[in-house]
């Protein structure tokens, strides 16, 4: 064992110095090693695929999550089968762009996004990018446990026990489990997000009308031919829950604590496809489901997550009902144990103290204990019994969409550093295209202030 570990930290560039943890990575990599080696049979490749796979697939169906579901619903509720559904594809693709970023980024200088802040541009950025993270996280894990107590309505279970179930199992397998179970066991509850697609095609939904909003035969301009505040809000929460500051700092960091390497970076190229791939799929199949069975709700803009839950069982019937229920549920949880595992891994590479999944809860409680806190206080929160849930997710949604161009303009310095990346910077055409993510994301925040201000100026 001890000729393996020398050998493959050397293959890692990790240290030498043998710490509590290194060695489940290592496991983790010779396993990867052998498989490599072994013989190209069609089972070694699949086992050799099915052992790269995991930040991608988790950060992009984590990005489904309990606040996304009802974003979807709203939306499909309030514009029915229209400009949304297509809107979806160009999403998929601003994601994968900002997305892959990071996986060259871990790769190459196996740190995390909050570790190279910090080191990168000094205490102060890196205090600012820590605390934005931290606070965004908080809240939108509010919205997840918004899912889970709707959820356990449906399922005849009382939210004062749900909630504490919930936590305690986001804890659980974060605290107690090395990096390998923990990601198994997410990629696990993270598969049940495709729920929502089988839901969405028994519902018998009218093809012909989907097929006219890729066309444009339906109209592609904007609802009602006036960017109201109402509109620009769901194309601000459409972004937030796309793409978040959340998602920049777990894939990296999730990438590093893999132990993946530059020879990865393909094979996580594909990782993260399926994952967006995934998550543009049941974003679909959400808004087609609301859009011809929710439209034309009273007030659908703001609809909550139990009205939408029983607003399914009301037009599908029971059944239905409870599967949505179920995917609100798994949304829910496989949100909230990937936004706390970054929660986390942030706040352990910002104070420099041992943070991997694999490492004890005795031997780095600095790492574990914010994470706990943070997620403790969104559950607590969502206990209280009157809680604004239309309002806190719709907000929170945007409130990622507000943040998500400071932490992608780090990520881009940081791609553009040869010093730090080498050949592994940023094309032109890849600039190019985040700047145009950028400003779109600008635009689309002061669009939506000036229509909330002046709501006669648009």
């Amino acid at each position: 064992m001890s000729k393996d570990i020398s050998v493959l930290a050397a293959d890692t560039a990790l240290p030498l110095t043998y710490t509590e943890g290194l060695e489940d990575r290592i496991r983790d990599r010779l396993r990867i090693r052998r498989l490599r080696a072994s013989r190209k049979t069609f089972a070694n490749r699949l086992a050799l695929g099915l052992a790269l796979v995991g930040p991608g697939l988790l950060v992009m169906l984590g990005d489904n999550d309990a606040g996304g579901v009802i974003t979807y619903a709203q939306t499909g509720a309030t514009y029915g089968l229209s400009l949304f559904i297509p809107l979806m594809i160009p999403l998929a693709f601003i994601a994968y762009l900002v997305q892959e970023m990071t996986i060259r980024l871990g790769a190459v200088t196996r740190r995390g996004h909050a570790e190279m802040i910090w080191k990168r541009y000094g205490k102060f950025w890196g205090a600012f990018s820590l605390i934005d993270l931290v606070a965004a996280n908080i809240l939108t894990l509010m919205t997840e446990f918004i899912g889970v107590r709707v959820a356990s309505a449906v399922f005849h279970v009382p939210y004062l026990l749900a909630i504490p179930l919930a936590f305690a199992f986001v804890i659980g397998v974060l605290v107690f489990l090395n990096y390998f179970t923990w990601e198994r066991i997410a990629l696990i509850i993270a598969a049940f997000n495709l729920v929502f697609v089988p839901l969405a095609l028994f519902s018998h939904p009218d093809w012909t009308a989907i097929g006219r909003t890729f066309t444009g035969a339906s109209g592609w301009a904007v609802p009602g031919g006036v960017l109201s505040a109402s509109f620009l809000i769901l194309i601000s929460a459409n972004f937030g829950t796309t793409i978040a500051p959340w998602q920049l700092f777990f894939q990296q960091s999730c990438v590093v604590d893999k132990g993946l390497l530059v020879k990865d970076i393909k094979a996580s190229r594909r990782d993260l496809m399926l994952g967006v791939v995934g998550m543009a799929i049941v974003a679909i199949a959400i808004i087609t489901l609301s859009g011809q069975y929710l439209h034309g709700l009273p007030n659908a803009s703001s609809l909550d997550d139990d009205t939408v839950v029983h607003a399914i069982g009301q037009n599908l019937g029971q059944a239905p009902m409870v599967v949505f229920a179920l995917g609100l549920l798994e949304a829910g949880l496989i949100a909230a144990i990937v936004i706390t595992a970054s929660t986390a891994w942030a706040i352990g590479e910002a104070l420099d103290v041992p943070r991997s999944v694999n490492v004890s809860p005795r031997r780095s409680v600095y790492f574990y204990a914010p994470a706990v806190v943070g997620t403790a206080i969104a559950a607590g929160t969502l206990m209280l019994p009157h809680v604004p849930i239309s309002f806190l997710n719709l907000t929170v949604q945007v409130i990622a969409t507000i943040f998500m161009p400071a932490a992608m303009l780090f990520l881009l310095m940081l791609l553009n550093d040869r010093e730090l990346v080498g050949e592994h910077v940023n094309t032109p055409l890849r600039n190019a295209l985040s700047i145009g993510v950028m400003v779109l994301l600008i635009v689309c925040n002061g669009l939506y202030g000036i229509s909330t201000m002046f709501p006669n100026a648009l």
